[in-house]
């Protein structure tokens, strides 16, 4: 029934223009000759017009029909219904202009219509088939917003991306969304009006929320600037007005957004930076049809290196991890790249295993992206530090030099710098592993380095999402602490940079930007979940954590960095080492695997004369 109803709604938009073209012709006439008010004789005219008409009927019914202009939902009219008429209505003109010419000049010398009379037809058919869909379509909608609940919002971005926003909640049929005002950071734009909403400077938001009534603020602008979006933020959070973000071009379905993809902003929109521009020529033609080895694939660094390093075409990747739930989650979202893609199950500090995998698979390029990260754990389990972040680190190395892989880039932590906890000098440890291999082999070892990144297992902003869910409180080690933040896409995004840049030997350093305050970010994410700190939901101070810093740094003073291509990489030069910290090592992994905690960490401290214990049950070790 309801197809037959939408059958019978086609046939009436079909007549409906068909009389639109015979109105348009009729009207062009009587326009022509001022609606025949003159005493002149019409009959050549009406002559002309009565043997053409057949065929101006014939040809714009056909156009109509195979153009499908009746195909749309009128009351949905948009820009691309507006373009199939425009297409459609201007062959048939082109057409008729065509047979003009056809029989002035080869056959009678008359016009097969008057040429200002196929002008006119044509603006007019043009302006009468989108103007009434235009002016369904108001009817409809202003007949439904009477009915809906209002919302009152704000764009921020009076771009084009803010005008597409606009026009999707405009077409919302669920709730009435009434744009207030566009704000936008671009000087020119404040006074002008867009669609009909005037544009005001970010600057004025506060004048606004006090002068209007608010209750969203949408973020449709593709990088805006980091002090004007937090300052938009605190504004809105502070007025307990919800924001929106609008997700990146690439998401958007066929070119158009939908308000369902409007979803509220999250802290990793708010820490998160500008989009960084990849050297992708050069990197698909380093990695393109190589052998791509990943260890740590199941982890958060390591999945997001499998997603990014697929679009590049190896020849094969290398899936490497004993974490075989999450090789086997990452392999199902993958599944369509299954044919150049192996899971290994193995633990890196199985020489023999690893072994095995080298062998048998001679990858070209390795990224050692397996670790274990978590602080207080490896101060309590120190032995396992090094023999997955030491001993592990050592295996793949050794097995890359044995083997000539091409290149081995390394990812280390912001911890490894002055580290003041096992897990940071583990891995500093390793850094100095890979470093020290460089001088005697033929594979380029690269070292990244860089601090926390958002969302990755066991970081501080799950925990408090945790946390909110369950009420609070929100615990916090202590009101000073900072850390340096990065997205997980943006972490991978560099390594790979870094990696396809690096000769060999480098510490590349990643411009962390600006360091975040724990207790804002805790406050942050309970204003973003709808509710007030300290009223709602309770922050506690619990204490700094075994082995834990206040402050973390990329850099350590007795250490300087020079700069690359890219703006956001940096080469560190880090002190050197003795060579004899080979022998150092070896007793190191050997302390390790007899499982004797405090003579391994004396040792690391040996090797890294900068590792001062915090909060620890190794302070002890530590010399004045």
């Amino acid at each position: 029934m309801k197809l037959i109803e939408q059958n019978i709604k086609r046939w009436v938009i079909f007549a409906f223009d068909i009389f639109g073209a015979l109105f348009s012709l009729f009207l062009a006439y009587a326009l022509r000759f001022d609606f025949f008010s003159s005493q002149k004789d019409f009959s050549d005219e009406f002559a002309v017009l009565w043997t053409a008409l057949p065929i101006f009927i014939l040809i714009r019914v056909a156009l109509f029909y195979f153009g499908k202009t009746y195909a749309g939902i009128i009351q949905y009219t948009s820009t691309q219904d507006a373009k199939r008429i425009f297409y459609v209505v201007t062959l048939g003109t082109v057409i008729f202009i065509c047979l003009s010419l056809i029989r002035f000049y080869l056959f009678d010398r008359v016009y097969f219509l008057p040429r200002p009379i196929i002008a006119i037809e044509y603006l007019l058919t043009l302006f009468f088939m989108i103007s009434v869909r235009v002016a369904v379509k108001l009817l409809y909608h202003e007949g439904r917003k009477d009915k809906l609940h209002t919302e009152n919002i704000i764009i921020y971005g009076a771009g084009e991306m803010g005008s597409l926003v606009f026009r999707t909640f405009n077409e919302s049929t669920k709730v009435r969304y009434n744009v207030v005002a566009f704000i936008d950071d671009n000087p020119s734009k404040s006074g002008k009006i867009l669609q009909g909403v005037k544009v005001y400077n970010t600057s004025k938001l506060e004048e606004i929320l006090q002068s209007k009534e608010v209750d969203s603020i949408i973020i449709s602008i593709l990088n805006p600037k980091n002090e004007s979006k937090n300052r938009v933020l605190d504004l809105a959070l502070n007025n307990g007005i919800d924001v929106m973000n609008v997700p990146q071009l690439d998401k958007w379905i066929d070119g158009q957004i939908n308000v369902k993809q409007i979803k509220k902003i999250t802290i990793e929109d708010l820490l998160g930076r500008q989009e960084i521009e990849l050297s992708k020529d050069k990197i698909a033609e380093e990695l393109s049809g190589k052998v791509i080895l990943v260890t740590g694939a199941a982890g958060s660094i390591g999945s997001e290196l499998i997603r990014q390093l697929i679009k590049f075409s190896p020849e094969k990747l290398i899936l490497l991890d004993q974490a075989e739930s999450g090789l086997y989650d990452l392999e199902q979202e993958l599944i369509e790249h299954s044919h150049n893609m192996e899971i290994v199950v193995g633990d890196i500090a199985n020489l023999s295993r690893i072994e095995r995998v080298f062998s048998w698979y001679k990858p070209q390029i390795v990224f050692h992206a397996a670790a274990y990260k978590h602080v207080p754990l490896m101060e309590s389990n120190p032995c396992e530090a090094v023999e997955t972040n030491v001993q592990g680190t050592k295996n793949l190395v050794d097995l890359s030099a044995k083997y000539e892989i091409e290149k081995f880039v390394m990812v280390s932590t912001d911890k490894a710098v002055n580290p003041t906890n096992v897990m940071g000098a583990s891995k500093r440890i390793a850094e100095i592993i890979a470093q020290h291999k460089n001088e005697n082999s033929n594979t380029a070892f690269i070292t990244t380095r860089f601090g926390n990144v958002l969302g990755s297992n066991g970081s501080v902003i799950p925990l408090f999402k945790r946390q909110i869910e369950k009420g609070g409180p929100l615990t916090v080690t202590h009101p000073e602490v900072t850390r340096f933040f990065m997205t997980i896409p943006e972490a991978c995004q560099l390594v790979i940079e870094a990696g396809i840049m690096g000769k060999g030997g480098e510490i590349f350093v990643f411009d962390m930007g600006e360091s975040v305050k724990i207790m804002d970010l805790a406050t942050r994410m309970i204003k973003l979940s709808g509710f007030i700190p300290e009223e709602e939901i309770k922050i506690k101070i619990t204490g700094l954590r075994p082995g834990e810093k206040l402050f973390e740094e990329v850099l350590s003073d007795k250490e300087s960095t020079m700069a690359t291509h890219h703006p956001q990489i940096l080469i560190g030069k880090v002190r050197e080492v003795e060579p004899s910290v080979s022998v150092d090592i070896q007793e190191l992994i050997n302390f390790a695997n007899e499982q004797n905690n405090e003579q391994s960490v004396k040792i690391m401290k040996k090797i890294i004369p900068e590792f001062l214990s915090k909060n620890s049950v190794f302070d002890k070790l530590d010399s004045n």
